[in-house]
């Protein structure tokens, strides 16, 4: 059985699918392609059809990232195939837990940072439409730190299941 996991974000054009090129990769290297699937999604609408942000794909293709997507919204019906919907900033976890049409719905929302042991109290990853290169790289930075307890929880989930 494939573990799903969804990235939202505001408009699925930054940092969403900055976590999902970076995540793909992580699950490829460890040999779990087969048995995960990473997908990401907005909070909203805006950009539905379009690619990243040529800031995004700059950074990750300059990182050794893929960078291939194309934006969409998240639906609340995606919960019910989703094992794990990761947030990346407070704001995208309330409208989330709310869009969740059950507890156990809610509970598989997680804040991307949370998987980062270094992290401090604030859990966001900024959003770095409005800014430079400079924040595209530093939301790079949140994404790879994070990606390692991640990946750590996504492989505990599907070796668990294996069993």
């Amino acid at each position: 059985m494939t573990y799903r996991v969804c990235f939202v974000c505001t408009g699925n054009i930054c940092r969403s699918p900055m976590a999902e090129s970076v995540l793909r990769a992580r699950v490829a290297e460890a040999g779990l392609d087969d048995r995960v699937a990473v997908d990401s999604a907005g909070t909203g609408g805006w950009h539905e059809g379009d690619p990243a942000d040529p800031r995004t794909v700059t950074v990750l293709e300059d990182n050794g990232y893929g960078s291939e997507h194309a934006a969409r919204q998240f639906q609340a019906s995606w919960f019910a195939r989703l094992d794990l919907v990761v947030a990346l900033d407070t704001g995208h976890l309330k409208v989330l837990r709310r869009l969740a049409p059950t507890e156990q719905d809610a509970a598989k929302v997680r804040l991307l940072r949370s998987y980062d042991p270094a992290a401090d109290d604030d859990l966001d990853v900024p959003d770095p439409y409005y800014g430079g290169m400079e924040g595209f790289e530093a939301c790079l930075e949140m994404v790879e730190a994070a990606s390692t307890g991640l990946l750590a929880a996504v492989r505990e989930h599907v070796e668990g299941r294996a069993v």
